[in-house]
């Protein structure tokens, strides 16, 4: 799927700084599908995240994400969906969300998400920090599309001019899930993918 022109527009005008000033590198480039829709899940460090994620992408694809339904007020709301954006309910679980992010990567997008929902702070011990909403995995699951792990880092230091790296990881394995209650399906799913971002975060 192409992207708007004004992401294509964004992107085009970012990717230098991003490229050039905080030395942005992505690794693993060859483990993303190379057809069809599919599911980016990643850690979650800055509120700026998506853009080194999914910069690297482009202008191949784009990347659609949820975005607080708060924030859908004119014209920001034009500029949102412009970028990718969907509006989803915060708090509580929204089934309209889900269903649009089905129904995106059904028809080639690429949905990301950040399982953890709110920004991973450094320095706590496992048992504090939040646990993995299973919200990526239900999608890949119900959609019957690659679940696909990613890790980011510097997106927390950008006032020291990065360096930016993100590095893409194998699609889950799902197939053994196929038939299981989905909920013990989407926690099993969730727990492969937070191990994988685990793992990939620690080789960058």
């Amino acid at each position: 799927m192409r992207p708007s022109p004004f992401y294509s527009l964004a992107a085009a005008a970012s990717w230098p700084v991003l490229r050039w000033l905080y030395r942005l590198r992505a690794e693993g480039k060859e483990n993303l599908p190379a057809e069809g829709g599919y599911v980016l899940a990643a850690n979650h460090i800055s509120n700026l995240d998506p853009w080194p994620l999914g910069l690297p992408l482009w202008p191949k694809s784009f990347l659609r994400f949820m975005a607080k339904s708060e924030l859908y007020w004119w014209p920001l709301n034009r500029l949102i969906t412009a970028g990718g954006g969907f509006p989803v309910r915060r708090g509580e679980r929204d089934v309209e969300a889900m269903n649009k992010a089905v129904d995106l990567v059904r028809a080639g997008h690429v949905v990301a998400m950040f399982p953890h929902g709110t920004r991973q702070r450094k320095g706590l011990v496992k048992r504090y920090q939040p646990k993995a909403h299973t919200g990526a995995a239900r999608i890949a699951l119900e959609a019957g599309v690659p679940l696909v792990p990613a890790a980011i880092s510097g997106t927390d230091r950008l006032s020291k001019l990065g360096p930016l790296r993100v590095r893409y990881g194998e699609p889950i394995p799902l197939d053994d899930l196929k038939g299981q209650d989905p909920a013990v399906a989407a926690r099993e799913a969730t727990d492969r993918l937070m191990a994988e971002i685990e793992r990939l975060s620690e080789r960058l």
